[in-house]
């Protein structure tokens, strides 16, 4: 006879094996091939320019849009293409040319879509093994051209700013293995033109005093200027330096620090040199400007963000490590759940940075690096030194202009004279309403100006010129 026990476990209800919001029926094929026709038709367009619209003006012409019962991918759709859309500027247009602009390649940006199709994760080699292979043969790329060692590598992150911050966090953590106790207060090694998230990561997050040192007449950190400002300091401050930041063109002037020189101080010191080159980096590659970064091979950590100047969609960022067990002992972390991942050998994306949870950032950047070659890379970066160059002509002889700065890489600095804040508040305002370009005043020495950032290809000295007449 069978025996049957009450149970005090509530009856359960069917499994259910169908969600409404992870089907693909008809629709959905119908969907998202109007959303692929869609793709297609803005990387074979060149895109207006567009421009930034009101919140009232957003709200009026698209009102509510996440509802309980959902608007529908038509309208959904419709309402991205004609109102939400064009209130993004296109930052792969050729005169937009304001703060550092984007200019992926139709490769990398076609790939970009695929990586979002097919759920890569990529932060472990356990889930990922394919895409981090792949990843990393386009870092060891970057590292050669940094010359730094064949045991050199890292992972792409997010954008500099991570990129910047894990570094850092790596060279406190081996600061403090190797000296065994804590200073007063840890110190890093800066200049004013060290890029704003490094000096957000220092005082922020990290709470990290900045040692300010005076750049030279061109802004750059040198080697002897660094020396002489700690030579100069109390020595429990001194004594709390574990880094400094050397730029490899700094995102206002597009000038390359005195690398060599800030290597050779830090190698004396016994600190970490990290360098910035997430704008200017890319130089590496061009043959008529790399001599400009003389010293990036004795670099402990460096970064290079391929959505600047290396034609990647956003956002991604190279982060590179000389001694990448360094890296590993800052930012591994440990978990029971993660055993399975932390295993001794495999090259584990999250181990380089600060976060685990991670996209396939360098994909699209590999493979526009496999598609094209690197040659092409090298021809493509050399022509927008070339447009810059020819723009720095066409300001010279330009008598109502004066150019600030001889151009280094491909950042123009220059004046128009007798213009005040306002006057170049209102031509920016022109230049876009009249959607002839994108351009944004700065300053330079305390003198409002304003810039070039010349890193897109399309980019032509006529379009160089077209803005510049507007400033008659």
């Amino acid at each position: 006879m069978t025996r049957t026990f009450p149970s005090d476990r509530p009856e359960m209800p069917p499994p259910v094996r169908f969600s409404l919001v992870h089907s693909f029926t008809a629709e959905d094929e119908r969907v998202s091939r109007a959303l692929a026709d869609f793709c297609l038709s803005r990387l074979a367009m060149q895109a207006p320019l567009d421009r930034a619209r009101t919140p009232d003006e957003l709200h009026r012409e698209a009102g509510q849009t996440v509802t309980a019962k959902g608007i529908g991918a038509d309208e959904a759709l419709r309402l991205w293409r004609d109102v939400l859309g064009p209130a993004c500027m296109s930052v792969d247009h050729p005169r937009y040319l304001s703060f550092i602009p984007s200019a992926p390649t139709k490769a990398a940006a076609g790939f970009d879509m695929l990586v979002g199709a097919t759920s890569v994760y990529s932060g472990s080699w356990l889930e990922g093994a394919g895409a981090v292979y792949a990843e990393n043969q386009a870092l060891r790329w970057l590292a050669e051209l940094a010359g730094m060692p064949a045991e050199s590598g890292g992972a792409f992150v997010q954008g500099g700013t991570i990129g910047n911050l894990s570094a850092l966090v790596a060279a406190r953590e081996a600061a403090l293995h190797a000296r065994g106790t804590r200073p007063e207060r840890w110190a890093v090694c800066i200049t004013a033109e060290t890029h704003s998230s490094v000096k957000h990561a220092l005082r922020v997050v990290m709470d990290v005093d900045a040692v300010d040192v005076p750049g030279d007449a061109r802004g750059r950190l040198t080697g002897p200027a660094l020396r002489e400002a700690v030579a100069a300091l109390p020595a429990a401050q001194r004594d709390g330096i574990f880094a400094v930041v050397a730029t490899a063109g700094s995102t206002n002037l597009g000038v390359v620090d005195d690398i060599a020189g800030i290597a050779a101080v830090a190698r004396e010191h016994g600190w970490w040199l990290h360098v910035d080159g997430a704008y200017g980096g890319a130089g590496l590659a061009a043959p008529s400007v790399a001599g400009l970064f003389a010293g990036v091979e004795h670099a402990d950590s460096f970064i290079v963000d391929p959505h600047k100047w290396l034609f990647a969609p956003f956002d991604s960022c190279a982060l590179i490590y000389r001694d990448p067990a360094q890296a590993r002992a800052a930012h591994t972390q440990h978990a029971s759940y993660l055993d399975p991942v932390n295993v001794e050998g495999e090259w584990n994306p999250s181990d380089f940075a600060i976060q685990l949870t991670r996209r396939a950032r360098g994909l699209p950047f590999w493979f526009s690096l496999a598609v094209h070659g690197t040659d092409a890379y090298r021809t493509a970066i050399e022509q927008t030194l070339t447009v810059t160059r020819q723009g720095a002509e066409l300001i010279r002889a330009a008598p109502h202009l004066e150019l600030l700065l001889e151009p280094e890489l491909s950042v123009l600095v220059f004046d128009r004279t007798g213009w005040d804040v306002e006057d170049y508040a209102r031509w920016c305002t022109r230049l876009l309403d009249e959607q002839i370009g994108f351009v944004t005043p700065t300053r330079h020495a305390g003198r409002v100006c304003t810039r070039f950032a010349v890193v897109n290809p399309l980019t032509t000295a006529d379009d160089l010129a077209l803005i510049i007449d507007t400033m008659r």
